[in-house]
């Protein structure tokens, strides 16, 4: 059994159907059982990582589990993976292909944050394997609004990277959560085949709808006082903007997703075309 947290998130739900069409048992830990809308081959079961003492149910006979961390800071972590120890044997963790190993200290909040739980984890006690994904290409879908009322993705024009398929880690993440023994404290660092701005992506939205989309930079400044008017909170607002306004940095390109799933990574055009009708 493989309990699976965010599963109904864009990565986890892929992970959970994967893993549903390998004929593995899977259960998934959400928060409203209710609005999950899994495959009825999977256990669904209510709990919140934001509170270990209710974790217990899900974990019950799970040997190994798929971790995705949905705070902004490591604060509550060690209850967590306390509990999860106390369980199961394995953790397949999803981090972020900003953390650096070389450095003393992350660069951003977002690298800190994921090398605070990469570290805590490693101490667990538990057997673990990081998959350290790039830009995952599901965050475009944020722009949808934006595409279907104007044709044009107003935003900071962050460095180009990698963009990765959420399919392709869901797939590295199903290989490495059913092969046993054989990745255990192995760091992967998951990638797509081929370095792409923002300007790119809304470019091949377009060419996947079959409209003229056009790429509108905003200001560091500006993009920052307009999502805190929006409310989000500021620590929020400079995790997901830390960097922009430096230089970039090299987005090196993996073999990884080859490596584990014997399948290239798929393109950016792929995922495009794959999600086109959610930007009709």
């Amino acid at each position: 059994m493989i309990l699976v947290t965010g599963a109904t998130g864009n990565v986890g739900r892929q992970v959970v159907g994967q893993l549903v069409a390998a004929g593995v048992g899977v259960r998934a830990l959400v928060r409203r059982p209710e609005e999950a809308a899994l495959p009825g081959e999977v256990e669904v079961v209510g709990g919140d990582l934001g509170a270990p003492e209710t974790l217990a149910p899900a974990l019950l006979g799970a040997e190994t589990v798929f971790l995705v961390w949905p705070f902004p800071s490591a604060e509550g972590a060690s209850g967590v993976l306390d509990t999860i120890a106390a369980h199961a044997r394995r953790v397949v963790y999803l981090s972020s292909s900003r953390v650096r190993d070389d450095l003393d200290r992350q660069p951003d909040p977002i690298s800190g944050l994921h090398a605070e739980l990469e570290a805590a984890i490693a101490k667990s006690g538990v057997e673990w394997t990081i998959l350290r994904a790039e830009t995952i290409a599901s965050n475009a879908l944020g722009w949808a609004a934006q595409i279907r009322d104007t044709g044009v993705v107003r935003g900071p024009d962050l460095a180009a990277k990698p963009v990765v398929h959420e399919r392709d880690i869901a797939a590295a993440a199903v290989r490495v959560l059913t092969e046993h023994g054989s990745h255990a404290a192995a760091t992967y660092v998951l990638t797509g085949p081929e370095v792409l701005g923002r300007a790119d992506q809304v470019r091949l939205i377009g060419a996947a709808i079959g409209r003229s989309l056009r790429f509108e930079p905003v200001p560091i400044a500006a993009a920052r006082a307009r999502m805190l008017a929006d409310g989000r909170p500021p620590a929020l607002v400079d995790a997901l903007l830390a960097g922009a306004d430096g230089p970039p940095q090299p987005a090196p390109i993996t073999t990884a997703v080859y490596d584990l799933t014997g399948t290239p990574a798929r393109s950016f055009a792929d995922w495009a075309a794959d999600h086109a009708a959610d930007f009709g």
